[in-house]
């Protein structure tokens, strides 16, 4: 059984688009979304619709999700992502936003073999950067193999006994294989906005039944995303970052 797991599309259908695309060609048997359909990009609705429309999907909201729904305040945004925040509200749909309200909260179990979050186990908002944001993360884990976005960074977590390894992929088609006796919580990075100057969309494929997860960089036309930022007068360092994976 294949998951497609994919994170912070940010409102960026082109990069969506690309790992559609890259589905279509896969035998995915189940879609799992990890939070953040809105925010910073100019294509909400469309990105929104495509989701809504993968089956079967499992997924949880992110904080940008939480804002444009107007359940979470802006005041701890940077400018530029309240900016992006307040125009996506003006700009999705009523049922859209309705959707976005409706989102469960992280964590949640996924087919009995997983557990996914945005941000962290415990706290989903809560950035894990480093071991030891891992470490305490893994107390909260339940089963031992969890994924999580937020950062925009693909990583893995490993720990076996009291020692907890991080992992940053820098490569595409990298492949962890899930062992007895180890935990794992997985980042499979950002399909629409990656900050790990790889502007490529990131996701990961988890074979459940090989206990293998790989991870994947796809191109997708930057130029047309950049330019419906531009367009939407939105902050065009939103649309520079593009370009450069930042």
């Amino acid at each position: 059984m294949r998951f497609l797991i994919f994170s912070d599309i940010h409102g960026n259908v082109e990069a969506l688009n690309a790992v559609l695309a890259f589905a279509k060609k896969k035998k995915i048997a189940h879609f799992v979304c990890l939070g953040d359909l809105v925010g910073y990009g100019a294509s909400p609705n469309e990105v929104i619709q495509k989701v809504r429309q993968l089956k079967p999907l499992s997924m949880i909201r992110g904080n940008h999700d939480k804002a444009v729904g107007g359940q979470e305040s802006i005041d701890s945004f940077n400018p530029i992502a309240a900016s992006a925040i307040r125009w996506t509200r003006k700009s999705v749909s009523k049922s859209h936003g309705d959707f976005l309200r409706r989102l469960d909260k992280g964590p949640k179990t996924v087919a009995g073999r997983f557990s996914i979050c945005h941000g962290s186990p415990f706290d989903e908002d809560y950035y894990i950067f480093g071991e030891y944001d891992a470490d305490e993360a893994f107390g909260y884990l339940n089963p031992g193999l969890g994924f999580f976005g937020h950062t925009h960074f693909p990583f893995v977590y490993i720990k076996h006994g009291d020692k907890v390894q991080g992992i940053f992929v820098d490569c595409e088609d990298y492949e962890v294989r899930i062992e007895e006796g180890r935990s794992y919580l997985i980042n499979p990075g950002s399909v629409g906005q990656p900050r790990d100057r790889d502007p490529r969309a990131s996701f990961i494929v988890y074979d459940a039944d090989h206990k293998l997860v790989r991870f994947y960089r796809l191109d997708y036309d930057i130029e047309a995303a950049q330019k419906k930022i531009r367009k939407a007068d939105l902050p065009h360092a939103l649309a520079d970052r593009l370009a450069v994976g930042l």
